[in-house]
């Protein structure tokens, strides 16, 4: 079993539902001050290892270690405090005005004098302060996807290097505009200290805004490392079974499907 370390840490994690294995022995590293994104094909086991991380799926087999601490070890409010999630489904099925669902965030914390601060300077930083008293009920997918960003930022806060923020395909349902901004301000939790681990279908993007990435394929850890290390046309196009292009432009990988030859 992999030792603990500061930040977050998977170690050896199975997960087993009937004859299904949907994680296999899977191991995961993500450092303070690292921005990790998840990548690997539909089916791989991305959203299930950041359940496992985020103490909401128990696995089969194995431990999840946040700075050290068996995350089942952890209370719910404790974990709240550690951990700051936002999962896949953003949905507020209630009406709710945007600056009351991000102030939710802020509920494992209890009542702060700095609470209503922090609230106004996360609406700022998600681009959100212009929609703080619409009701979450008339926005649209990707603002919804925004909201629950900013929710997930205010939980975190104070981000420091004890912070683990788990973000689950957070710019799925935005434009092309708004997901590189969640991309800079994910990028940004990092640079400030963070251990920031975020499921991303874009490959191009996590080429460009990751630290490290972990390739996914059927349940295991295909690979892990730089980008350079991962993002090669001939890894890529094996696990997606898909012919994939990598080349260099502007000092950095650009990644893309080959649709030349189609």
């Amino acid at each position: 079993m992999t030792a603990p370390a500061p930040g977050l840490t998977v170690a050896d994690a199975t997960v087993r539902i009937g004859a299904a294995t949907l994680l296999d022995a899977v191991s995961l590293t993500a450092p303070p001050a690292c921005l990790t994104a998840i990548i690997g094909p539909n089916g791989a086991g991305k959203s299930t290892l950041l359940a496992v991380a985020a103490g909401e799926r128990r696995p089969t087999s194995g431990a999840v270690f946040l700075g050290g601490t068996p995350i089942a070890q952890l209370s719910v409010r404790q974990l709240a405090r550690r951990r700051a999630v936002m999962p896949q489904d953003t949905t507020v099925a209630f009406p709710f005005t945007v600056r009351e669902v991000v102030a939710m965030g802020r509920t494992a914390h209890g009542p702060r004098a700095d609470g209503d601060a922090i609230v106004d300077e996360t609406l700022a930083a998600a681009g959100l302060l212009a929609l703080r008293d619409r009701q979450v009920t008339t926005l649209s997918g990707g603002e919804l996807q925004r909201v629950a960003l900013a929710r997930t930022i205010a939980q975190a806060t104070p981000i420091t290097r004890d912070s683990v923020i788990l973000l689950d395909e957070p710019t799925a349902a935005m434009d092309i505009a708004h997901a590189e901004e969640t991309l800079v301000l994910a990028r940004d939790l990092a640079r400030r200290g963070a251990a920031v681990v975020a499921v991303l279908h874009d490959l191009d993007a996590a080429a460009a805004y990751a630290d490290q990435v972990v390739l996914l394929n059927q349940g295991r850890v295909r690979q892990v490392g730089t980008v350079a290390e991962v993002c090669t046309a001939d890894l890529l196009s094996e696990v997606y079974r898909t012919p994939i292009d990598v080349h260099t432009r502007g000092g950095r990988p650009r990644v893309g499907p080959r649709r030349g030859d189609r």
